[in-house]
């Protein structure tokens, strides 16, 4: 025998009433997490952009250094903020080449530029001194050959032989003595060599008047001599001072 459900159906079972509250579950599954920003790479792309510009112009001194250093700049920052890190070191890498070899290509310029001026003739010779020219009168030499009347003499050669005349002739002076006071006065050496080679002058006259000269003075003996031959005196000859002793009473 059955017995009936109180509810009906004829089950037992009891089913949960309209007002009672049900309990939901979460669905299950795979979420999607939320999506982070990308890092900032524009310091990167820029030691990127700047170290190859460099590496282009390091052959180009000055300018090719500048770039370079430029480049190693932002690569560093680029990597203290890191950001791309490929980027950066390519961009430093560039810069740091670039750099050393502008920095190389200035020296080797520098030094070719300084080789050719050392080795320019020109250069040599604007940097040597002038040759100094001494004070020192040299005597002339008693092998010189009297040119003839009849040659070709140059014109200061000609004005020489004027000026010794009036020196040896009208001064009374020694051979020494006129060449000396010839190229004191502006005559070249060799002129003043021809001068006294042809002026028609008397030399051992010229000591006895000047002999004559220095005894009238109180001058005698070997103070007179040394007077005539000295060469702070008048610069005659050894023979011409005793032949003007010997006559100093003609």
């Amino acid at each position: 025998m059955t017995t009936e459900s109180p509810l009906g159906g004829g089950s037992d079972e009891r089913r949960p009433s309209a007002d009672q509250p049900t309990t939901s579950y979460p669905a299950t599954g795979t979420s999607t997490p939320p999506t982070r920003p990308g890092r900032p790479i524009g310091l990167a792309i820029a030691a990127l952009v700047v170290g190859i510009v460099a590496f282009l112009l390091g052959l180009v001194p000055v300018v090719g250094t500048i770039v370079g250093l430029a480049a190693v700049v932002l690569g560093i920052i680029a990597l203290l903020r890191h950001q791309s890190k490929v980027m950066a070191w390519i961009g430093l890498g560039l810069g740091a080449v670039a750099t050393i070899v502008s920095i190389v290509v200035a020296v080797g310029l520098g030094a070719a530029i300084d080789s050719v001026q050392q080795d320019d003739p020109a250069v040599t010779a604007t940097s040597e001194p002038a040759p100094v020219r001494t004070s020192s009168t040299p005597a002339p030499t008693a092998s010189a050959t009297p040119t003839s009347a009849a040659a070709d003499v140059p014109a200061d050669h000609s004005d020489a032989l004027a000026d010794a005349e009036t020196i040896a002739n009208g001064l009374g002076s020694s051979k020494l003595e006129t060449y000396a006071k010839l190229v004191a006065g502006g005559a070249s050496e060799t002129a003043a060599q021809y001068a006294v080679d042809t002026v028609d002058a008397d030399w051992q006259a010229n000591a006895v008047r000047k002999a004559k000269a220095y005894a009238a003075d109180g001058m005698t003996g070997d103070v007179l001599r040394n007077q005539l031959v000295s060469e702070y005196g008048e610069q005659f000859t050894a023979e011409e001072a005793d032949y003007a002793l010997a006559h100093l009473d003609d």
